[in-house]
């Protein structure tokens, strides 16, 4: 009988940070896995240790021990720079304080993930513009971030995020910076994308969040609780 395959899957992960002489678990053990095109909620409270997960997840921070296994591919057996081709590729990450560069237009910033790639200027203009009219966003392009609201600059952080058709999303407290309509248009977005078949793995402290995904991961103390 063969192995079930999956998307992710994440074996015996830790890590551990040392400081002064001074070891600390921000991950103790994780074991879990995520299939193509599921939406996946990994919960907990601050300092559970979500954030250092995603991380890890999307091939930024080299897990202490464990494997990180993404269409079987042994992601921390790469080298830097294979695993930075690897994120080009195919990972997608929504940051909580967006980080868009200020002094960029809203459709320059959504092209930054494109100027690595070697895709011609006008498929790149054409991707930004397409990425721009699915957050709704259109009307928008030409603006500085400082010059629409917040909840527009997550949708740009999306589309920033989705432009380059990555098959994994990870969205790390999405919604936490913005108030609860804004967020809630927010987490509507990015369930289009999930129908769409794009797989979503979004960080939150809020349990209302978790209901518009399909899974809840809960993490205390980092550890999995509920898998």
């Amino acid at each position: 009988m063969e192995k079930d395959v999956h998307l992710i899957e994440i074996v015996d992960v830790g890590k551990d940070y040392t400081s002064g002489g001074t070891t600390v678990s921000a991950v103790k053990e994780m074991n879990f896995y995520i299939d193509d095109g599921e939406f996946v909620s990994i919960m907990g409270q601050s300092g559970a240790g979500k954030s250092t997960l995603l991380a890890i997840l999307g091939g930024l921070n080299h897990p202490t021990r464990g494997k990180v296994l993404v269409d079987t591919l042994d992601l921390y057996s790469l080298s830097s720079e294979q695993r930075a081709d690897f994120r080009s590729e195919y990972i997608g990450f929504i940051f909580q304080s967006f980080q868009l560069v200020p002094y960029l237009t809203v459709k320059e910033n959504v092209k930054l993930p494109m100027a690595i790639t070697g895709i011609k200027t006008s498929k790149q203009e054409k991707a930004a513009d397409s990425v721009l009219e699915r957050v709704g966003l259109a009307d928008k392009a030409g603006r500085l971030p400082d010059q629409i609201s917040g909840g527009e600059q997550e949708r740009v952080a999306i589309a920033r995020a989705i432009v380059n058709e990555p098959p994994i999303l990870l969205a790390d407290e999405p919604t936490g910076n913005l108030d609860t309509d804004t967020a809630g248009q927010v987490v509507s977005l990015l369930e289009e994308l999930n129908k769409d078949g794009q797989t979503i793995i979004m960080v939150t402290h809020n349990p209302e969040l978790c209901q518009h995904t399909s899974r809840t991961i809960q993490v205390q103390d980092g550890i999995c609780l509920v898998n």
